[in-house]
């Protein structure tokens, strides 16, 4: 928050620590403080945390005497986010929807919401670093394992314009301190996981209320038959666990995991070994590319970059080129594990973070293709 001259800003407050500790952050950096707590998913069942987030939110403010404001945004979260979520899993993709909800609704429909409000700025508990102005600049936090950078890439820049991140230049040992200190009553409150406010639940067991799936064939690299899968939009790529095949006569003892699948033939390729060939990639394509600052100079005639293929992957050397029809090449120097459509590759020069776009399935990938057209004709 270097810099920044004071004003009325609006924390989108969820009820946990870390947004607790922004709002404690700008507090004391000597902002006019307002909280908006966000209604994003309704469900009545024991997995929705609505109802004891927003109490947690209010006694928050309680703690720091700062007013809350709660407004609902389930529709806009259910047409932004989850159709799409649903219409990219029935086509065989896996995607991630956090990254859809931080550019709709986070820093899209809350942040509207915020200026009608008055707010100067808005800020949230997210781990990053931004150089503000009119093209601000995204880095990486200076907790590297809180880093969330990865689900901010596709943020309208304008919209990080008006955004501050008081947690980027902390760690979380240090927020948890800050808010025990303090005497916030969530000071101990467990961090959340899970699909971007639809909560901890058995994932297949939702997405079988919301996606019909058939059962089909789980295929080796050879083509033979070694169990049924409860339908392909329940997987995804690299998966070991929940596949429930066994070993097979003569075979290795090594566990399975899945290297492809194929939506219009329903069947599932299963590989043994974590670093089995047909797992691993030196080159993927993305499409719908968005940049943080602007297009990158000199990408047209590639760049040596460091991409991060999901949220806990360390950024890894690569030569991305940009290619025609908003697509982009990445080549990586050593072979990556499970690059899967429908997630994202986001690039970094150094610590800041460029942008990135969503990983394609273009065709190139070894081996189960050629399994999947002998296996199953």
């Amino acid at each position: 928050m270097t810099g920044t001259a004071p004003g009325r800003v609006i924390v989108g407050l969820s009820g946990g620590v870390d947004s607790a500790v922004a709002a404690l952050c700008l507090l004391r950096a000597g902002h006019q403080v307002e909280a908006l707590h966000m209604t994003n998913w309704e469900d009545a069942n024991e997995h929705c945390t609505a109802g004891s987030d927003l109490a947690d939110a209010r006694q928050v403010c309680a703690d720091l005497g700062i007013h809350l404001h709660h407004v609902n945004f389930s529709r806009e979260y259910r047409d932004e986010v989850f159709a799409d979520f649903l219409s990219e899993l029935r086509a065989g993709r896996t995607p991630n929807p956090d990254v859809a909800c931080n550019r709709h609704i986070k820093f899209g429909a809350f942040l509207r919401h915020a200026l009608r409000l008055g707010a100067d700025r808005i800020a949230t508990g997210h781990y990053a670093r931004l150089d503000p102005g009119p093209a601000p600049r995204l880095f990486r936090p200076v907790d590297r394992e809180k880093d969330q950078t990865y689900f901010l890439h596709a943020v309208d820049s304008a919209a990080l314009s008006r955004t501050l991140f008081p947690l980027g230049s902390i760690g979380k040992h240090e927020v948890r301190r800050l808010a025990r200190d303090y005497g916030l009553a969530n000071h101990a409150k467990r961090d959340s996981t899970g699909i971007c406010f639809v909560g901890e639940r058995p994932f297949r067991e939702f997405l079988a209320e919301h996606v019909s799936a058939e059962p089909g064939p789980i295929l080796t690299s050879s083509g033979q038959v070694v169990g049924q899968h409860s339908g392909l939009p329940f997987y995804t790529l690299g998966q070991r666990e929940g596949l429930g095949v066994g070993g097979c006569r003569g075979g290795l003892e090594a566990p399975w995991f899945v290297a492809a699948k194929d939506a219009g033939r329903n069947a599932l390729v299963v590989v043994q070994g974590a670093n089995h060939p047909w797992l691993l990639r030196n080159e993927i394509t993305a499409g719908d590319l968005r940049w943080l600052a602007g297009e990158p100079a000199g990408i047209a005639g590639g760049l040596e970059l460091r991409a991060r293929l999901r949220h806990r992957h360390e950024p890894a050397p690569c030569q991305a080129l940009l290619l025609p029809g908003n697509r982009l090449q990445v080549r990586f120097d050593r072979p990556q594990r499970t690059p899967t459509p429908g997630q994202y590759v986001v690039l970094y020069d150094g610590d800041e973070c460029l942008g990135g776009g969503v990983i394609l399935d273009d065709g190139a990938r070894p081996g189960p293709a050629s399994v999947l057209r002998a296996a199953t004709a």
